[in-house]
């Protein structure tokens, strides 16, 4: 009997020794997933950071590019804080305006028929106004099929559309931006 009772003592302290040791096993493995996840996170943020970083800089340089060949400073720049504040989540519900440049479907579509015209096989949707690489992009297509070069007609074109300059109620629009180039 009393082998018996030694026995299943011995039997269950192997078991709680068993289970304790898997119970150990699992919390390491359970650790060292969220040191990987936590590490990956953290990757992910730096990873973000730089892009966003690279998006920063592929937008000064659009602008730069922009304006040395339209030979004007900063105009993008100026033409953007007055239609968004550079905000690229700028919503005109009135309008359906997006973007950074506020730019309507019917911008889109007009930049795609020019696209259509010189055999590009590039093409823009409604969405690619919320991004602004592709809203630089299309205003550049825009500004360069209907010959606009100075910046007086870039912005009241872009306010107006391709008769802007004849068009009284874009020289309020020129003026915002004259004062943002001016300032």
């Amino acid at each position: 009997m009393k082998k018996t009772i030694l026995w299943i003592l011995v039997f269950t302290g192997f078991m709680y020794a068993f289970i304790g040791l898997h119970n150990s096993i699992e919390q390491e493995k359970t650790i060292k997933k969220i040191k990987v996840q936590t590490t990956i996170d953290s990757l992910q943020n730096v990873i973000d950071s730089l892009c966003y970083e690279i998006d920063t800089l592929q937008w000064e340089s659009q602008i730069w590019d922009f304006n040395i060949s339209h030979n004007t400073t900063h105009l993008l720049s100026a033409i953007m804080y007055v239609e968004s504040s550079y905000n690229d989540s700028a919503y005109n519900s009135y309008e359906d305006a997006v973007g950074c440049l506020q730019i309507r479907k019917t911008m889109v579509n007009d930049v795609n028929r020019i696209l259509r015209r010189q055999k590009s096989d590039l093409r823009f949707t409604y969405d690619d106004r919320w991004l602004r690489n592709r809203s630089i992009k299309m205003f550049d297509i825009y500004c360069k099929h209907y010959g606009l070069t100075t910046a007086e007609e870039i912005a009241r074109c872009w306010n107006g559309g391709p008769r802007g300059m004849q068009n009284e109620m874009t020289a309020g629009y020129w003026k915002k931006v004259k004062n943002q180039l001016d300032s």
